[in-house]
């Protein structure tokens, strides 16, 4: 089955932000979904280079338009690589090809009537490039750029938009999937209440040759939309190439500033010329910076290129599809990017990834065990794993990948309770060998189907955990894998790798209060010390986010805990608790002692424990309790 997902072609007037990210980000978990289940995908994206602000803009720079979109386009070309976005064509509107549609398709249009000449005044945005009716400006304003429009009367060629109203309106109301969330539909709809103004498709070349000329008059260029439309089909070869009628009709992906081209103007187009409506119209709302909209004017954009540079692509990928809920607005923060990394990928996902693989390689060498028969303890995970996969699965179908990735993350996070409850490290004790590999089979498997689901949203990393499970991307990377339980076989080689996702830093934040590691232990002479002594120390609540023995040391564990804030702690329990166990472990911190470097690791605290002569045992709280509380 195929199937064809679009970007707009993005405006070249300025450099990818945030916003044209989101929007690449979210066709290309779309297209890789589709390829997971089997379809045969096309997925195009580029740049729209015509027009009066891309005119400007290169006269700013001292260079010709056709260098200016050059430079330019190639800015998204690059960018793309780097969020590891799968496009299948990167289509321009300078494209020779393109040209060549918007010309065949002007003058199919206008043989047939549809397209005709005429003397218009009104209020023109240049911001826009388009006039502006009286009923959309707000306060007498432009509603997007808060500028005033201009009087301007002029001579041009319009499409007959009104002639094909009351088919659009019928259509939308039939088909209540055509655009989606509804929310848009029926902004949409209520706009179609009011008679359509016939659209106004040229520009005279006494003010613009930046364009594509007129087929039937040399004297005018296109204007943008009916040039940059047509690109969702001059991208599959329309009219003569067989691909366009392969894959056609498409899926846009859209940002709501672009709504009512994409659902008025691009449908009309389409019934003009005797083409099949598009498929669906999914449109997203706006990423912003506290209350305001991103925008280059306000000096609030956020590049994507720097973001993945300091975090990495599948960090930002996770990120940007889980922080916003298709269709509304969302806010954008480094603190929340990085609490999003640390707490959903390296506390929750990669701690389980890690862990796992860890005891596979201490208890069976790195090999895959063989199960025994589960308990009733195995086989909840097995159908929650399962179930949550389909779950998923729906989601991404319908664009709810919010909601989608946090049915996946209840999965991970009962992953890794199953870890705490099951206590392999205990069973490995105990010598019960049957049980222990029957437990990390369980947990091998499920993170099998969690790399494989995740892939759409995490490609590079859901390959790396499937490698280090032993396991082929090429072969493994398919939706028949996420419908069973039981795929990997006994004896696989498995590889622990590097930690997935490693922590980082909130931005500009002060550092945290420092402490100093445990010393020695010596034996101490009992004094007293006063009230005021005792206020002095700052005792808290911390969970245990992350252990790992430091090597060439025989007692220390370097410890990763949350007290709201993260630090790191040398302690010197690693003859009494194995790292695994003690992940998810909430304990006590003394956390204002000076740092000190122990074995290359600065510790910003110290644990507390008690110990006699049956050995040593952390002081944890009696119930659970916020990190970062207070013990007094």
């Amino acid at each position: 089955m195929a199937f064809y997902i679009t970007t707009p072609i993005y405006y070249v007037n300025a450099e990818p932000h945030l916003g044209h990210a989101y929007t690449t980000v979210v066709a290309d978990v779309v297209a890789r979904l589709k390829r997971l289940l089997g379809e045969e995908v096309f997925f195009l994206t580029g740049t729209d280079e015509h027009g009066d602000k891309i005119v400007q803009a290169a006269q700013k720079e001292g260079l010709s338009p056709q260098e200016y979109v050059d430079r330019m386009s190639k800015l998204f070309r690059d960018t793309w690589p780097l969020l590891n976005i799968s496009y299948s064509r990167f289509i321009r509107t300078t494209d020779p090809e393109h040209k060549e549609v918007v010309r065949y398709v002007l003058q199919k249009v206008y043989d047939q009537g549809d397209i005709y000449y005429d003397e218009y005044e009104g209020l023109y945005c240049f911001g826009c490039e388009r006039f502006l009716t009286p009923k959309e400006l707000v306060d007498g304003l432009c509603p997007d750029h808060r500028t005033p429009p201009t009087p301007l009367k002029e001579a041009n060629y319009f499409f007959r938009l009104s002639k094909y109203q009351d088919w659009l309106r019928d259509y939308i109301e039939k088909n209540p999937d055509f655009i989606t969330p509804s929310r848009y539909r029926n902004e949409i709809l209520s706009f179609l209440k009011e008679d359509l103004e016939d659209l106004c498709i040229s520009r005279p070349k006494t003010r613009l040759t930046w364009g594509i000329e007129l087929p039937f008059d040399a004297n005018f260029v296109t204007y943008v939309w009916f040039d940059a439309l047509l690109n969702y089909l001059s991208g599959i070869g329309y009219p003569n190439d067989p691909k366009w009628q392969k894959y056609w009709p498409a899926h846009h992906v859209i940002a709501k500033d672009i709504l009512k081209p994409h659902a008025i103007y691009w449908p009309i187009m389409l019934r003009a010329l005797g083409v099949p409506p598009f498929a669906q119209l999914h449109v997203h709302g706006y990423w912003n910076m506290g209350e305001a909209k991103m925008s280059k004017s306000l000096g609030n954009v956020v590049r994507p290129r720097d973001l993945v540079e300091k975090y990495g692509c599948d960090q930002v990928r996770y990120f940007l599809l889980r922080e916003m809920a298709f269709g509304l607005d969302a806010n954008f923060s480094e603190e929340a990017l990085v609490l999003r990394i640390n707490a959903d990928l390296a506390n929750d996902l990669g701690n389980l990834v890690y862990r796992t693989l860890t005891m596979v390689k201490k208890y069976f060498g790195g090999e895959v065990p063989p199960a025994g028969e589960p308990s009733a303890e195995d086989q909840a995970l097995r159908d929650l794993a399962l179930r949550a996969v389909q779950s998923y699965l729906r989601e991404m179908e319908a664009f709810q990948f919010h909601r989608a990735l946090a049915d996946l993350w209840e999965l991970v996070r009962e992953a890794n309770r199953y870890v705490d409850y099951q206590a392999p490290w205990e069973l490995a004790k105990r010598d019960e060998k049957e049980r222990l590999a029957t437990v990390l089979y369980h947990l091998l498997e499920t993170l099998r189907l969690l790399a494989t689901a995740l892939w759409p949203v995490m490609p590079g990393s859901s390959e790396k955990i499937l490698l280090n499970l032993g396991l082929s991307p090429q072969e493994h990377l398919k939706a028949s894998e996420l419908e069973r339980f039981g795929v990997l076989e006994p004896g696989i080689k498995t590889r622990r790798g590097k930690a997935l996702f490693p922590r980082v830093e909130q931005p500009q934040e002060s550092a945290p209060s420092k402490a100093s590691p445990a010393s020695e232990e010596k034996k101490m002479e009992s004094e007293t010390i006063s009230f005021e002594d005792f206020n002095r120390l700052d005792l808290r609540v911390a969970e245990i986010v992350a252990a790992e023995r430091i090597p060439k040391t025989d007692r220390l564990l370097k410890l990763t805990v949350r007290c709201p804030e993260e630090r790191t702690v040398v302690a010197g329990i690693a003859e009494f608790y194995e790292p695994e166990e003690l992940v998810g472990k909430r304990v006590v911190l003394l956390a204002n002692l000076k740092p000190a470097k122990i074995r290359g690791v600065v510790s910003q605290g110290m644990v507390l424990a008690a110990k006699d002569e049956d050995g040593l045992t952390l002081i944890v709280p009696e119930r659970e309790i916020s990190p970062g509380a207070r013990v007094s």
